[in-house]
């Protein structure tokens, strides 16, 4: 079941849901607004022609601190990784669900591909996976609202939640937006 707006300030009150900084102003009917975080990655194609998903990947993608004033211009059909400014927690019972911001999706904005979930014990900063689909360039600005989590109750506590051993959870706690460690699968 998916919470409701008083349901999530109840959740955030009992310390089972945690969003670091907290505003009411950002709760929406049925989710919360995250802001767009000034740090980005986006791929280096210059030093790099192919991607193995075998391979560490280090290298593969370039840090980029966004200008407050002149944003970042993302590219028809470029690719880039960026976090939200909110660390978000919840604990064994509870997930979050990332989505888009309907307004943004319109402009051919999408900021997730496909990891859009905030597993049960985890609590970072989310990455987002933001490509541009229109046929145009689109700024973008460090602060302004990128998406929305919506957060849903299971049915009971689950027994290991992410981070617990033997999950490989690559991605627990994370406060900086990193490439993908996929590699760490084979």
């Amino acid at each position: 079941m998916i919470l409701a707006d008083k349901s999530i300030k109840e959740k955030i009150q009992s310390g089972e849901i945690s969003i670091e900084p907290f505003s009411e102003e950002y709760i929406q009917p049925a989710s919360y607004d995250l802001h767009l975080d000034r740090n980005i990655l986006t791929f280096d194609t210059e030093k790099h022609s192919i991607i193995d998903v075998k391979e560490p990947v280090e290298d593969l993608m370039v840090k980029i601190e966004m200008d407050e004033k002149s944003g970042y211009v993302l590219k028809p059909g470029q690719f880039i990784l960026a976090n939200v400014v909110e660390i978000t927690g919840v604990d064994s019972r509870h997930v979050g669900r990332l989505e888009g911001k309907s307004s943004l999706a319109r402009m051919g904005l999408i900021i997730h591909a496909t990891a859009g979930f905030l597993d049960p014990g985890n609590k970072l900063r989310l990455t987002l996976e933001i490509a541009n689909l229109s046929p145009l360039p689109i700024r973008i600005y460090a602060g302004m609202k990128i998406a929305q989590l919506a957060f849903e109750q299971l049915d009971q506590h689950c027994e290991r939640p992410y981070g617990s051993s033997g999950l490989n959870s690559k991605y627990k706690g994370d406060l900086t937006v990193q490439a993908s460690k996929m590699w760490k699968n084979f």
